[in-house]
């Protein structure tokens, strides 16, 4: 019986983990919204920038609606919506709250892009701007993502004197060890050869002894009879 019941339960966590994978699945593969890695972005004043926004979706999309908002600490506007009808076509424009807004992405071949571009900036174009997707074929499951834009007179050049001497110094540590570790192995191989010399020159002086001493092993001189 307890071996039973603990099959029973082994099954009833099996099952039960495998309902959830099937309830979480279509949430991973849901409707996503993305304005990219960078959470905050620069332009000088007068210039445009590019606000930048895709969606996805596995289940595919079929009116799709999207706007951009703008928001700072005291004010809040819908800058533009639309209405995407298929895959099979471009964004079209409800409403525009500013003229310097324009839509140059395409929502055409998978593309999905409902970015904006901003022209003639204000420094009181300075905010967060947020992407807002809802798709009806999902239930009207929608999806935002922000991007903070800081609009300044100049952009700052970044000073790499400091990185650069880092490198200068890592490198040249680098460049060091390497040479030690080199003339290392130089200096290990002469001694090496220097020993291999001397133990040859040992055993050559052993052997030219032997020889003049008459050892076992060795050849003598014969030397004449002595003539009485």
């Amino acid at each position: 019986m307890s071996r039973a019941g603990d099959r029973g339960k082994t099954l009833a966590r099996w099952l039960g983990t495998g309902l959830l994978g099937l309830f979480l699945l279509p949430m991973s593969l849901s409707l996503e919204v993305s304005v990219g890695k960078a959470t905050t972005i620069y332009a000088i004043n007068g210039s445009a920038i590019l606000l930048p926004c895709t969606f996805s979706s596995c289940f595919g999309f079929e009116n799709l609606y999207f706007r951009w908002s703008y928001n700072n600490s005291d004010t809040y506007r819908i800058l533009i919506d639309g209405v995407v009808k298929n895959e099979k076509s471009d964004p079209r424009v409800r409403t525009k709250d500013d003229d310097r807004i324009t839509l140059p992405g395409s929502t055409k071949e998978k593309m999905n892009n409902i970015s904006i571009l901003l022209s003639d900036l204000e420094f009181s174009d300075t905010g967060k701007y947020t992407c807002f997707v809802r798709n009806p074929k999902e239930k009207d499951l929608n999806n935002s993502a922000t991007i903070f834009l800081q609009v300044v007179d100049k952009l700052e050049e970044v000073d790499n004197t400091v990185t650069l001497i880092i490198l200068a110094v890592v490198g040249g540590v680098i460049g060091l060890l390497v040479c030690i570790l080199l003339l290392k192995k130089l200096v290990t191989f002469i001694l090496k050869k220097t020993r291999e010399k001397k133990k040859e020159c040992l055993v050559s002086s052993s052997g030219n002894d032997n020889t003049e001493n008459g050892l076992p092993g060795s050849k003598a001189e014969e030397k004449p009879p002595t003539k009485v």
